[in-house]
C-alpha cells in the first residue's frame, strides 16, 4: 500500500512541475548578476539572498542558478511563500565556513523554509564538518551542529543530483513536507563522524527517495514520528546506522509511522541493515503497515534488528519498558552475510509485544556458516526459505 500511494504521489510530482515549468515563461537569476563570486572566499550569503527574493517575487517560474566555482555561504534562509515555482540549479559547490563555530546554534546552514513548489537540483554542499565533529569528542563548549540543507514546510519538492558533503549533522533534512520527491542524492561523511545522518524525515507525508547513496557516520535514512507514506528504493547504505524507524517514543504523545516501503536496497559494512527502535519508555505512538524486501546485506552487523530497549547512557528510561505499539511489518526476500553470529534481534515491549510480523525468503549466514536469531515478545508467521531459523 506504501508503494503504490509514494509511486503515485511521484508520478503527480513530477506531472505537476513539467507542466508548471512549461506551462509560461522562466524567469532566470544568476547568482553573481547579484554579487555572488565563486572564490570560495567571498562571503555570497547577501547576493545569494537577494537573488532568492527576486525569484520568489516574481509572477513566473523562475531560476536561481549557481555556476561553476566554490561559493561561501553562512547560515541562509530562503524563506516563502513565493507567487510561482522556483528551480535552484546549481552547478557549482556551496562551502560553508572553515570555523564551524560561524553557524552558530540556529542548527542549520541551508534552509529552505515555507516554500511550495520547489526544485532543488545539482551541485556540491561542502559543510566542513571536520572540526565540529572534533569538538564533539573533545570539546565541552560546542554549538548545536548545523543540518547541511533543511526543507521546512515545503509541498511538491524535487531534490535531485545533490551531493552533501561532511555535514556537521544531518545532511539532508525533510520536515513537515508532503508531495516530497528526492532522487539521486549522495551523502558523504567518514564512518566515525557523529550524527550525520543522510536523509533525516519527520513529520511528513508522501515521501519518495529513490537512486541514493549514503556514506555517513549515522543512519543512512532516520525515520522520525508522524512519517506516513513514504517509498524507498534502489538505495546504498554503509557506512552507517542502516535504514531506522525511530528512536521513537521518547515523548508520551506522539503520532507514530505508518506505511513505510524498503525495497531494492543494499547494505555494505553498515552497522544496522533495517531497524526499528523506540525508547524504553511509555508513548502513544505506533510503527504499522511496513515493508522490507528484495534486499542485500553485505557484512552487515545487525542485519535485521527490532529494538525497543533503546537507551542510550541508561539515563532517563531504566526499569521502563516501551509503550510503541509495533504491527503489520513483513520481511521478504532480504540476502547475505552478516559481520555477527546474530543476523536476526527481536526485542519487543513486553508491555505492547510485536504483532504481524511476517518472514518470507530469508538467507543470511554468518562466516558462510549459519547464523543465529533471538526473539523476545513477538508473534507472526514465517514462510518459503529461512535462514537463520526464526525463533517466532
Amino acid at each position: 500500500m506504501a508503494a503504490i500511494v509514494s509511486i503515485n504521489l511521484y508520478i503527480l510530482l513530477c506531472i505537476t512541475l513539467f507542466v508548471s515549468s512549461h506551462a509560461t515563461p522562466t524567469s532566470k537569476y544568476n547568482v553573481t548578476a547579484f554579487g555572488a563570486k565563486p572564490d570560495g572566499k567571498f562571503d555570497s550569503t547577501g547576493p545569494f539572498i537577494k537573488a532568492w527574493q527576486s525569484a520568489c517575487t516574481s509572477p513566473n517560474p523562475a531560476t536561481i542558478y549557481v555556476p561553476k566555482g566554490r561559493f561561501l555561504l553562512n547560515a541562509i534562509n530562503f524563506r516563502g511563500p513565493c507567487k510561482s515555482q522556483i528551480t535552484v540549479l546549481i552547478a557549482g559547490t556551496l562551502v560553508a565556513p572553515q570555523d564551524y563555530r560561524a553557524l552558530g546554534n540556529s542548527g542549520f546552514w541551508i534552509l529552505f523554509n515555507h516554500v511550495d513548489n520547489l526544485v532543488v537540483s545539482g551541485g556540491y554542499l561542502d559543510a566542513k564538518g571536520a572540526g565540529f565533529w572534533d569538538c564533539r569528542r573533545y570539546g565541552k563548549s560546542c554549538p548545536v551542529g548545523a543540518r547541511s540543507i533543511t526543507f521546512n514546510s515545503v509541498n511538491n519538492l524535487v531534490v535531485s543530483g545533490i551531493t552533501s558533503i561532511n555535514s556537521q549533522h544531518s545532511h539532508v533534512v525533510i520536515n513537515t513536507c508532503n508531495n516530497v520527491l528526492l532522487k539521486n542524492v549522495r551523502a558523504i561523511a567518514p564512518a566515525k563522524s557523529p550524527n550525520t545522518d543522510g536523509i533525516h524525515v519527520e513529520r511528513s507525508n508522501g515521501v519518495t527517495i529513490i537512486g541514493c547513496t549514503l556514506q555517513t557516520g549515522d543512519d543512512c535514512i532516520s525515520i522520525a514520528d508522524a512519517t506516513f507514506n513514504l517509498f524507498i528504493s534502489h538505495i546504498k547504505c554503509g557506512p552507517g546506522h542502516g535504514v531506522s524507524i525511530g528512536s521513537l517514543g521518547k515523548e508520551m504523545e506522539e503520532k507514530g509511522v505508518e506505511n513505510v516501503t524498503v525495497t531494492n536496497a543494499i547494505f555494505t559494512g553498515s552497522d544496522n541493515g533495517v531497524r526499528i527502535k523506540s525508547w524504553a519508555r511509555p508513548s502513544k505512538g505506533f510503527v504499522r503497515n511496513i515493508l522490507f524486501q528484495n534486499i542485500i546485506m553485505n557484512n552487515v552487523e545487525n542485519p535485521i534488528i527490532i529494538d525497543q530497549n533503546y537507551c542510550p547512557h541508561k539515563l532517563g528510561c531504566p526499569g521502563q519498558t516501551s509503550g510503541i505499539k509495533i504491527s503489520g511489518v513483513t520481511y521478504n526476500n532480504i540476502q547475505g552475510t552478516s559481520a555477527t553470529p546474530e543476523a536476526i534481534t527481536f526485542d519487543c515491549s513486553p508491555s505492547y509485544p510485536c504483532e504481524g510480523i511476517k518472514l518470507q525468503d530469508i538467507n543470511l549466514t554468518y562466516n558462510n556458516e549459519t547464523a543465529t536469531s533471538t526473539c523476545k515478545n513477538i508473534g507472526g508467521t514465517i514462510n518459503g526459505t529461512l535462514v537463520p531459523e526464526i525463533c517466532l
